[in-house]
C-alpha cells in the first residue's frame, strides 16, 4: 500500500482552515500534516515536515500566496500546490498556471469540490513511468483538469444561480423566496427552486420561521459549510 499523500493547508481563517483539514482527511489516499494560518507557520512546517501537496490560499496576513509558490519552486521544493482562493481575476489564473499551479479551486466550496479536485490530483500523481507516445502524456494531463460542469435540472439557468447565490451569501440573516425573488428580479416561485437547487447541492440551509399569524416562511441562509465546516455529503 503506498503512503498517503501529505498535505499542508495554508489558510488565514482558522475554521475554514479546520475544515479544510477535515476535508483532506476524508479522501482516501491523503493526510492533513498541519492547518497553518500564515506563510511564516508554513515555512516553518515545510522545514521540518515532509509534504507532498499545499492547500494553498493565495491571500495572507503576511504575503502573497503565489510570490510564496514562486519561492517555494526557486528553492527547489517539491512540493505540489492547489490554490484555495476567492480571488476571480483570470490574471492570477494565468500566473497561477505558469508557476505549476496543478488546480484552482475557488471559494467558498463543499467537500465534493476539494474530493474531485484530490482524486484527480493523485491520477496524475500516480501516472508514474515513461510515456510510450503522445497518447500517455495526454492521459497523464488529463487527470488534472476539471470535470465538466454538472448539468443544471430543467429550467435553472447558470447566470440566474449564480445571481441568487450571490444575493444568498451576502445576506448575512439569510432570505425568503420572496426576498430574493425581489432582489434578483424574478418571480416567487422562480427564486424558490433556485434556493431549493442550492438547498440539494449542500450549498444553502432552510428552515421554518415562524411570524405571528399564518403558516411560517421558509427561510434559507448560505451555508456555513461552504466557508467552514464539514458538508454532510
Amino acid at each position: 500500500m503506498s503512503a498517503p499523500v501529505r498535505v499542508l493547508v495554508v489558510e488565514d481563517d482558522p475554521v475554514a482552515a479546520d475544515a479544510h483539514a477535515l476535508y483532506v482527511g476524508r479522501v482516501p489516499g491523503f493526510t492533513a500534516v498541519a492547518a497553518v494560518h500564515t506563510l511564516a507557520e508554513a515555512t516553518r512546517v515545510l522545514e521540518r515536515t515532509p509534504v507532498d501537496l499545499l492547500l494553498l490560499d493565495l491571500t495572507l496576513p503576511d504575503g502573497n500566496g503565489l510570490r510564496f509558490a514562486r519561492a517555494l519552486r526557486a528553492s527547489g521544493h517539491p512540493a505540489d500546490v492547489i490554490a484555495v482562493t476567492s480571488a476571480r481575476d483570470l490574471a492570477v489564473v494565468r500566473e497561477s498556471v505558469s508557476l505549476g499551479v496543478v488546480q484552482y479551486v475557488l471559494k467558498p466550496f463543499a467537500f465534493p469540490t476539494l474530493r474531485e479536485r484530490l482524486l484527480r490530483y493523485a491520477e496524475f500523481r500516480a501516472a508514474a513511468g515513461e510515456a510510450v507516445g503522445q497518447d500517455d502524456v495526454d492521459r497523464a494531463l488529463a487527470a488534472l483538469r476539471a470535470p465538466a460542469a454538472a448539468q443544471l435540472p430543467k429550467g435553472l439557468s447558470a447566470p440566474t444561480l449564480d445571481r441568487v447565490a450571490a444575493l444568498l451569501r451576502e445576506a448575512a440573516e439569510g432570505l425568503t423566496a420572496a426576498g430574493a425573488a425581489g432582489a434578483a428580479g424574478i418571480s416567487r416561485i422562480t427564486a424558490r427552486r433556485y434556493l431549493e437547487h442550492l438547498v440539494d447541492t449542500g450549498r444553502a440551509d432552510r428552515a421554518p420561521r415562524y411570524g405571528q399569524v399564518g403558516r411560517p416562511e421558509l427561510h434559507y441562509r448560505w451555508r456555513a459549510a461552504e466557508a467552514g465546516s464539514v458538508s454532510k455529503e
